[in-house]
């Protein structure tokens, strides 16, 4: 037909179809409080609550009869629910607009991604503890600038992506909490001249209140960043695993060998084992960021209250959030069945440069401002390297030829002595780290107990089956 657009350009079922659930629980509630309220017909009402189970019954078995003329979800349910049921079904969208349908959708599957990915948070955050507790003799170098600096632990380097993904379990809660308002009710933009019981819609789909200004409730898809921002956030934090995965497993490191099943050979090169579970995590992090700028972009120039603009928040969120849930799972997994060479670490950390501080620091335990030792000692570093020798390699008289102040202290530095003198809150020495790794494994248990409280309700049994799927997972990937 002349002048006619795309067909299809207007079409969402292909995507948003996913959200079968929330819609058929979001209706099934409307239609009894309606009921409730004398709204509508208690009978109808009963006759709309059985047709809505079916029809989910049909889209679970996979025998619904989606229609993409009928362009999205929402009205894909409504005519077969007209189909099974009749004129009855015309009364569900009494009250109710699909600007505010489509709100409650969002908002209840944006819950649920919130406490799946909690629960694969911290089972993660378990396994790294895990790995603490049964590494903590383990030395690694330390690196700034991804040049050697100090002897550290190996668990203490797990636990620092423990806090990290603390703090993204922290974030999630926060996007759960702020999705947790009740939109249905708003209608189009307006609110409904029908006596609606809006709280008791809420109980029934575990909300914790109702949305306050029908204008906001309808437009609001803040609640969506919220997630794609927590979820960019970790994915930066499982990219930089990532990328320290594919150092360590390198021949030029050696520290750590990766399971089988997160590497492939070359498509030329027989010998290699290339780690590209680790890698494809490290790209698809681009694709959580190019989500969250996307979405950000399209909200930013929206006059209240809907526009069909907010169809694009769908495609954007089911990608970060199904992105996000298999790389958590991918690193989860990885960090649970490596193989650590400790030698190699041990080696890399006892490396004459890697000592230069406790040199300096222990020309300073004996008077000398810091700032001076650490001139003298960087002196000796350059002219041990010279002459091909280590700082470890010096003999005292020839330490001596730059400072009188060094004593035969100094020849009993090592990887041991340098982790433990860190003997600070928060620091690498031994016994430290070996009690961190002990509030690590009660605080994986207890953070995952916070999280389940927080959301409450049948999210919070979601958010344990989540973690308890993760770690089922790396189990049988280590067995």
């Amino acid at each position: 037909m002349a002048g006619a657009g795309p067909p299809d350009f207007t079409v969402s079922i292909g995507y948003d179809r996913r959200l079968y659930e929330h819609d058929i629980s979001g209706s099934i509630a409307h239609a009894r409080m309606l009921a409730a309220q004398g709204v509508i017909p208690a009978a109808d009402a009963d006759r709309i609550v059985a047709g809505l189970k079916e029809i989910r019954g049909e889209i679970a078995a996979g025998e619904f009869p989606w229609r993409p003329e009928l362009e999205d979800v929402h009205m894909n349910i409504e005519r077969r629910l007209a189909e099974k049921i009749g004129d009855a079904a015309g009364r569900l969208h009494t009250a109710r607009s699909r600007n505010d349908q489509v709100a409650l959708d969002m908002r209840l599957y944006a819950r649920e991604a919130c406490a799946r990915m909690l629960g694969r948070l911290h089972g993660f955050r378990e396994i790294l503890a895990r790995a603490a507790r049964d590494h903590q003799d383990a030395a690694l170098p330390g690196y700034t600038h991804l040049q050697r600096g100090q002897p550290v632990l190996l668990a203490h380097h797990l636990l620092a992506y423990f806090e990290m993904l603390g703090r993204d379990a922290e974030r999630f809660e926060q996007a759960a909490l702020r999705a947790d308002s009740m939109p249905l009710g708003s209608g189009a933009m307006a609110g409904s001249p029908y006596p609606l019981d809006r709280r008791s819609v809420a109980a029934e789909l575990g909300f914790g209140r109702v949305s306050a200004n029908s204008m906001d409730a309808v437009s609001d898809r803040d609640f969506v960043v919220d997630v794609l921002s927590a979820s960019a956030i970790c994915m930066m934090h499982l990219s930089r695993l990532g990328e320290e995965l594919v150092l360590w497993s390198s021949d030029e490191f050696g520290f750590v060998r990766l399971a089988d099943w997160c590497t492939t050979g070359s498509s030329m090169m027989p010998q290699k084992r290339n780690p590209d579970c680790a890698e494809l995590t490290r790209g698809r992090t681009g694709r959580a960021y190019g989500n969250l700028v996307a979405v950000l972009t399209t909200l930013k120039g929206l006059p209240l209250t809907y526009n069909r603009d907010l169809q694009e928040d769908k495609e954007a969120l089911f990608d970060s959030v199904d992105t996000l849930a298999d790389c958590l799972e991918v690193c989860a997994a990885m960090v649970a069945t490596m193989t650590v060479d400790r030698d190699a670490m041990r080696a890399a950390s006892a490396s004459g440069p890697m000592l230069a501080t406790d040199y300096a620091d222990h020309l300073a335990a004996r008077g000398m401002p810091f700032r001076q030792a650490h001139g003298i000692v960087a002196a000796i570093s350059r002219d041990a390297e010279g002459a091909g020798r280590a700082i470890t390699d010096l003999s005292l008289d020839e330490l001596r030829v730059y400072s009188e102040l060094f004593d035969e202290d100094v020849l009993g530095l090592g990887v041991d002595s340098s982790i433990d003198a860190r003997d600070v809150e928060g620091g690498t020495a031994r016994p430290r780290v070996a009690a961190a790794a002990r509030d690590a494994l009660g605080e994986a248990a207890s953070g995952l107990e916070r999280s389940a409280a927080a959301l409450g309700g049948a999210l919070a049994g979601q958010v344990r089956a989540a973690r308890d799927g993760l770690l089922e997972m790396a189990s049988g990937l280590g067995a």
